[in-house]
């Protein structure tokens, strides 16, 4: 059984409703899929503060049920499902939905994001979002003034433990081994900040709290012994894995398996493949944005279906 659109996006965080909006005001009847986690990683964020248009402030839920419902006002076709296998070599592009179903497209938009990398401990999935984030940038702010602890060894957590040093009173540093993975300049920012605290050889051994984090049980590395910390925040900053395998030997990727996109553009490689959001952006990675780059997507793809003379 197939069917098909002249417009296909594939996930539904703020890239792909933002897609899916501009793609249905210009007529283009989108069918999106929202994949295996609706509404992408605001799902599981409690506030966010830093998004234009809430001044009070919204959960993140709430957010992306908004986005949602402003995408089916103007009738985006928006189903459950998830994308399974691609075929983008011949002249319509094939899209096969949870094993079973496909739909071939004029224009694909790639919005299926990418998810933070986690240690896999019990409490931190207990506590997310109640003290537990993967996200500085996103939820420092309500950290201001307590201590925190951010656990990673690369140039991304060096930058998260900067910022969460201009914001909270100490930051703990965690680093599994004697030396970072970070590059030199990055190591000697935060080995230069007074309120950055590394312990080196510790890993997670515990969050500790019931109801949100009260503090955390590490282990040296090198002896086992454990200790503890009083924190209220815990960051993990061990890096983000982009959602794309099921593109693999479809698309152009980077060493790190993200879209790679033209400059200045959401286009892939492959015409009439557009790519949006956290799937091709391996610096900001906020929801603003992915949204921003999902109008781009959805203006991008109308361009192409003008040039190329479908209606």
């Amino acid at each position: 059984m197939s069917e098909h659109t002249k417009c296909l996006i594939l996930g539904s965080g703020p890239a792909g409703y933002t897609a899916a909006i501009y793609a249905a005001r210009a007529g283009l009847k989108p069918v999106l899929i929202k994949g295996n986690q609706p509404g992408g990683q605001l799902t599981i964020t409690t506030d966010v503060e830093n998004y234009p248009g809430y001044p009070k402030g919204i959960m993140g839920p709430q957010m992306m049920q908004d986005f949602e419902a402003q995408a089916a006002r103007f009738e985006t076709d928006i189903r459950s499902g998830m994308a399974t296998s691609v075929n983008f070599s011949g002249s319509k592009h094939t899209v096969t939905i949870d094993e079973s179903y496909q739909i071939t497209a004029d224009t694909v938009i790639i919005s299926t994001g990418a998810s933070a990398k986690w240690l896999g401990i019990p409490s931190e999935t207990r506590l997310n979002g109640r003290g537990v984030s993967a996200c500085a940038v996103c939820d420092g702010f309500f950290f201001r003034g307590l201590d925190v602890a951010i656990v990673g060894g690369g140039d991304s957590a060096c930058e998260e433990a900067s910022y969460l040093a201009k914001l909270c009173k100490t930051v703990h540093l965690l680093v599994r081994r004697n030396t970072m993975r970070a590059s030199k300049i990055m190591q000697d920012r935060v080995q230069s900040i007074d309120n950055i605290q590394i312990h080196w050889h510790s890993e997670t051994d515990e969050i500790l709290g019931s109801e949100a984090v009260e503090g955390l049980r590490i282990r040296d590395t090198r002896t086992g012994e454990l200790r503890e910390l009083s924190i209220q925040g815990f960051f993990v900053a061990i890096g983000h894995q982009p959602n794309t395998h099921i593109f693999k030997n479809a698309l152009a990727m980077d060493e790190q398996d993200y879209l790679v996109t033209e400059k200045g553009s959401t286009k892939t490689n492959v015409a009439g493949v557009f790519a949006c959001g956290d799937v091709q952006d391996r610096v900001y990675r906020q929801a603003i944005t992915a949204a921003g780059t999902g109008c781009m997507a959805a203006l991008d793809a109308e361009r192409y279906l003008a040039t190329t003379g479908v209606h």
